[in-house]
């Protein structure tokens, strides 16, 4: 079964330096039939002014990742990192027992454009952690690229839940398989461009929630290259 979330049906806010969607309930906005899909629990797509930004505020017992599409973060938090995070990069926070941080965009001209992603952990009141992991563009052209899962490594966060991250990034009119074990669930979110997941189109912000199906056939249309988020999930 493949249920769409189309792109202009997300929450959405304009705070003047912050432009903001929620493909989940978040904030002030609430949809009851979106609140989440299984273990994920925010996908937010943010767009910050020069020199604008989220200060320093606190979580609790969520696994926060953060990944850059254009521009850059500079990151600040209680734990004493102070790091500047950008493409090809993917940043983690166990929020566990209570973090705070702050996130703003550094550039005096240019315009950050990331995700913010929420997954519930496994377990609570764990002890906080961070991690921030860059990687090779092309580790994503044309393949999974791992950006996180519960035993981290080779090049990927680890996160406190039984949950697989993947990006990658299509030639245009290219495929990739994806295969599912029984009983898990996927969510397909499309960063850019258009795709179709076993022949359901998506474009641009588009998502799609995945059960019941094993074997999935991820393919960006013809006209340009895409980029899809996938998350894989018990």
């Amino acid at each position: 079964m493949i249920q769409v979330r189309r792109s202009e049906e997300r929450g959405h806010a304009n705070h003047g330096w912050l432009d903001t969607y929620h493909t989940f309930s978040f904030a002030d906005y609430y949809d009851p039939e979106f609140m989440g899909f299984r273990s994920l629990r925010v996908i937010n797509e943010d767009r910050v002014l020069p020199g604008a930004g989220f200060g320093m505020h606190g979580h609790r017992d969520m696994e926060i990742l953060t990944y850059v599409i254009e521009g850059s973060i500079a990151h600040k938090d209680s734990m004493g990192h102070q790091q500047v995070l950008g493409p090809s990069e993917i940043q983690r926070m166990s929020a566990g027992t209570g973090i705070r941080h702050s996130e703003f965009n550094p550039s005096p001209d240019a315009g950050l454009h990331f995700f913010q992603i929420w997954i519930e952990p496994a377990t609570r009141g764990t002890q906080p952690g961070y991690e921030q992991i860059r990687f090779d563009p092309k580790d994503k052209q044309d393949r999974w690229k791992r950006l996180a899962g519960p035993e981290g490594g080779d090049g990927a966060a680890r996160i406190n839940q039984d949950a697989q991250v993947f990006v990658a990034e299509l030639a245009k009119g290219g495929k990739l398989p994806y295969r599912l074990d029984p009983h898990r669930g996927a969510w397909v979110h499309v960063v850019r461009g258009e795709a179709a997941v076993n022949g359901v189109s998506l474009r641009t912000g588009d998502a799609a929630a995945i059960s019941a199906e094993q074997d999935l056939t991820l393919a960006a249309g013809e006209a340009e290259s895409s980029e899809i988020l996938l998350f894989d999930l018990a």
